[in-house]
């Protein structure tokens, strides 16, 4: 169950000098005033990470046919970020949206309330996450992959559905793990975190066998008790404090074994989230309703070279489950399972063998074995109403990276999809990308995606606040960009993105005219344009910095600027070693503008820090950490869904985390 038809409430919108912040921000940004990283991470070497998730096979950054990001391992633990939308949110162009329940991410003006990252494609070591009921891209906690196991995280924005079909509209996520070898032996973690009262421990092991064998096991736990709040719910004419209904749990796994060519990798997270805001505008402040994910996600990998290294082979096989439970209260309770099935194959072929081309050749099919919804009447099973499906993907694809001249090269790509909804969908990629100089990159990008309807957007329906749509048309979306990457030094790099995107029968909640029903519809063309600015500096003492501008504007065809939409981000990340303290020190600065809610109203911009302090050299195999999150205790709002009875929702202020690692 995931949308019911909005309700009204007034928020206060905060008070920010949005000038006065954006100048702070670019000054900092492009002079470098402060900085850090740490001292073996050179900003060459920043630079040179390859990328795997743009087009499926490893490419440098200056190769890639978009504005790609990477995030490693050492931001994640020089910055404390324990959940993968913490590191998202520091690009430039990101912004988060928190309703107590889901994380949602916008990017580039689009980030409408509620629609549970569907148009934004999350892979683990390219193994779609998505799942095949809601097409739900997770990036809080409910992301089934402890972020001490990450060993880089890919942002490719712009539309990716040249190469991965469904979802890949806005950006695609890929995170890539560590390997048993980099974990090299036993690490014990622990963290504590308040006022959220929120405790987690982890055990990993890894190791590179004598027979060559690259092991890696490990298991996580998360448990919080959540804040006591206090929640108006408007038209419910109710309002108090919700004393402990903020609760959570998250309970993790990840094996991964590799041999030569052959790897293998499992994934399983199971987090349930407590409902302290009478979610699906469900009875307010009463115990015990709660929503809950599982996800199982298995991967077997083979990849060889052969021919002389001129010819790559990679063939997979992947089986995915998502379980989707509720406990939601309307007089009596009521249970909403989800249940996702799929699995499939994917095979692909890139040759060097012939001069000046790069050439890929692949064929993906995914079968979605279960695609099934239901609404479970605890007290009267006699209404239960039961919506099984199936379906099924299949794409075939191809891409060609052509050098012209010494300096020019064109990306040429195309994807065809066939699926059982919308039947045969094409997404292009084009890219020039000139070597000015060997400081400066210009590319030039158009790429198109397309995204079939869901299965709860399509066929969902409970007869009491939702119609089904069986005539849903699929969305789909075209972006243009131009990107200028530039080394002013050798440890100063700086990038400027100017873009356009438009996105046609964009899937909104409408009113069925037969009914009076919400109901999924197909709606306004929507676009919108943006400047995205940055700059990254490292120093050799070990400091580093980096930070963004970005504007957007995003509207519909009749001039209605989009929901959850804010015009200015500015981003400023700085990392530096304190050696006398044998610390070292991460500070976050965020700022974004107003947004518009779902009624019409606004709330306010704000400015948040963050600060992490890390200590590894104290004693041996032993690092110690303090975050504090929203380090000035700002009080914010951030817009609510068509599923909430508050129009806008109060976000966390200040946080303290305590964590410990050591490694045997």
């Amino acid at each position: 169950m995931r949308d019911f038809p909005n309700f009204r409430i007034q928020t206060r919108r905060p008070c920010v000098s949005r000038r006065h912040w954006l100048c702070l921000l670019l000054y900092a940004s492009c002079s470098a005033a402060g900085a850090a990283e740490l001292s073996d991470l050179t900003l060459e070497r920043l630079l040179n990470i390859d990328v795997i998730g743009a087009s499926k096979y490893r490419q440098k950054q200056s190769e890639v046919a978009a504005a790609v990001s990477v995030i490693t391992r050492d931001e994640i633990k020089a910055f404390g970020w324990r959940t993968l939308e913490q590191a998202l949110a520091t690009l430039p162009g990101v912004y988060v949206t928190y309703d107590r329940q889901y994380t949602y991410l916008g990017t580039r003006g689009l980030g409408l309330p509620g629609d549970y990252n569907t148009r934004m494609l999350v892979t683990i070591n390219g193994n779609r996450v998505n799942d095949v009921v809601y097409d739900q891209g997770p990036l809080g906690r409910e992301f089934p992959l402890d972020m001490d196991l990450v060993e880089r995280i890919e942002f490719i924005p712009g539309p990716g559905g040249a190469v991965y079909g469904q979802n890949a509209m806005l950006a695609v996520v890929n995170v890539v793990t560590r390997s048993g070898a980099g974990v090299a032996g036993t690490e014990l973690a622990a963290g504590y975190q308040t006022p959220q009262r929120a405790g987690e421990g982890r055990v990993s092991w890894g190791h590179r066998l004598d027979n060559g064998v690259d092991v890696l096991l490990s298991a996580s736990g998360y448990h919080a008790g959540g804040e006591d709040r206090f929640f108006d719910f408007g038209a419910s004419n109710v309002s108090g404090v919700a004393r402990g209904l903020d609760g959570e749990r998250n309970e993790q796994f990840f094996g991964r074994i590799a041999h030569g060519p052959w790897s293998m990798d499992l994934t399983y997270g199971d987090r349930r989230k407590d409902d302290p805001t009478g979610v699906y505008h469900s009875d307010p402040l009463v115990p015990g309703q709660f929503q809950e994910d599982r996800y199982t996600l298995l991967q077997g990998q083979y990849q060889d070279n052969f021919r002389n290294d001129t010819l790559q082979l990679t063939a997979r096989l992947f089986v995915g489950d998502e379980r989707y439970t509720s406990i939601l209260s309307y007089g009596t309770p009521y249970s909403y399972p989800g249940t996702s099935d799929w699995r499939g194959a994917e095979v692909r072929l890139v040759s060097t063998a012939l001069a000046d081309h790069k050439l890929m050749l692949g064929l993906e099919a995914q079968d979605n074995s279960r695609i099934d919804q239901a609404i479970l009447d605890l007290a009267h099973p006699a209404n239960n109403i039961l919506m099984p499906d199936s379906g099924y993907r299949i794409g075939v694809y191809g891409q060609d990276e052509w050098r012209l001249t010494r300096t020019l090269t064109a990306t040429l790509g195309l994807r065809i999809d066939r699926n059982n909804v919308t039947r045969s969908n094409t997404s292009p990629r084009l890219g020039l990308i000139w070597q000015a100089e060997a400081t400066t990159t210009l590319k030039a990008l158009y790429g198109g995606a397309h995204r079939a309807p869901n299965a709860y957007e399509r066929d969902y329906y409970d007869n009491t606040a939702q119609e089904s749509n069986h005539s849903l048309r699929g969305e789909s979306m075209t972006t243009g960009e131009i990107v200028l990457d530039h080394r002013i030094a050798p440890d100063t790099h700086v990038r400027a993105s100017v873009y356009r995107w438009t996105m046609r029968d964009q899937i909104v909640l409408g009113t069925d005219p037969l009914t009076g029903l919400a109901q999924y519809q197909s709606g306004m063309t929507a676009h919108a344009q943006g400047v995205e600015v940055s700059a990254d500096k490292n120093w050799s003492w070990g400091g580093r910095i980096r930070g963004s501008v970005s504007s957007q504007h995003a509207e519909y065809v009749d001039g209605t600027s989009l929901v959850n939409s804010p015009r200015w981000l500015g981003k400023l990340n700085f990392s530096t070693p304190l050696p006398l303290a044998g610390l070292r020190v991460g500070y976050e600065l965020q700022y974004e503008s107003a947004r518009r809610t779902l009624v019409g109203t606004n709330v306010g911009g704000y400015v948040l820090s963050n600060i992490h302090l890390g200590a590894e050299q104290w004693v041996k195999g032993l690092d110690l950490g303090l975050g504090i999150r929203n380090l000035f205790d700002k009080r914010y709002f951030l817009p609510g869904s068509s599923d909430n009875w508050q129009n806008a929702l109060e976000q966390d202020g200040r946080s303290i985390r305590i964590e410990a690692r050591y490694k045997l």
